[in-house]
């Protein structure tokens, strides 16, 4: 199915049968990435008065119990519930779901220990005129590693303060990267990153002009064959009343 769509005074068309899956998926392997410092997720059947809820036990379904957490395994979204005293939901959120975008592709820069995306970086490749509600960064390199990779302990990249409270100020709601985190993984608790994107100044009773609607998606993935530039986003989330859940963010190239 194809339909048009109006942006910048342009006659767009957006092919739907050519949906770009960003996700990766949960499996209880150790093919399924991992951060945190968890272990993989468990997918088991329930086990009941010596019943095994699987059909290959003789069982009448397949009826499995799921064991993850959205931060440690896998693509998720999350809202500053996730930084906050008071419990805000991913689920309240997020209220529409599709946005225009742009992907980029980012080498983070080496900085005494770490690999910081900068904010020179980010303005380099998107300013004002690009009207943009969502962002997507690839950062290099990008292996296909990244699918599984195992986080914990091994200090990965991250984003700035400086280069998401840019993001912020440029008006983008929606950041996506292909990392555990925006913030450095051992910072102290400090999470400037997430702050300064969400425009948080007070974690126990939250800014008035904090950025409730606003989301961070974490652990994507997107492939080398995937040009940067313009897509439609389409932002899908499981509805888990959370700060955080997963999900599966979907690109539609513009015609």
């Amino acid at each position: 199915m194809k339909a048009q769509i109006q942006l910048n005074q342009k006659t767009l068309t957006i092919d739907f049968n050519k949906p770009i899956d960003l996700s990766l998926p949960l499996q209880a392997n150790d093919q399924n990435p991992i951060a945190w410092y968890y272990d993989t997720p468990k997918i088991e059947p329930v086990v009941f008065d010596g019943i095994i809820g699987s059909v290959s036990k003789n069982f009448s379904t397949n009826f499995y119990n799921i064991s993850f957490n959205p931060h440690a395994h896998g693509t998720h979204t999350e809202c500053l519930g996730h930084i906050t005293k008071v419990h805000y939901s991913i689920q309240d959120s997020l209220k529409t779901y599709f946005f225009y975008s742009k992907l980029i592709t980012v080498d983070p820069i080496k900085i005494e220990d770490d690999f910081i995306i900068t904010r020179d970086q980010i303005s380099a490749l998107v300013s004002t005129e690009d009207e943009l509600e969502a962002l997507i960064i690839r950062t290099l390199p990008n292996t296909s590693s990244k699918k599984s990779k195992n986080y914990s302990h091994t200090n990965p990249p991250y984003l700035s303060h400086e280069a998401a409270s840019y993001i912020k100020d440029l008006g983008i709601k929606h950041l996506l990267i292909d990392l555990p985190s925006v913030d450095k993984e051992k910072d102290n608790g400090l999470l400037l990153a997430h702050k300064a994107f969400w425009n948080v100044t007070d974690i126990k009773e939250v800014n008035q002009d904090a950025r409730f609607n606003a989301t961070i998606t974490e652990l994507i993935f997107v492939e080398d064959t995937i040009l940067d530039g313009y897509y439609i986003l389409n932002l899908q989330i499981a509805p888990f009343v959370n700060d955080a859940t997963p999900s599966k963010p979907i690109l539609y190239a513009l015609e």
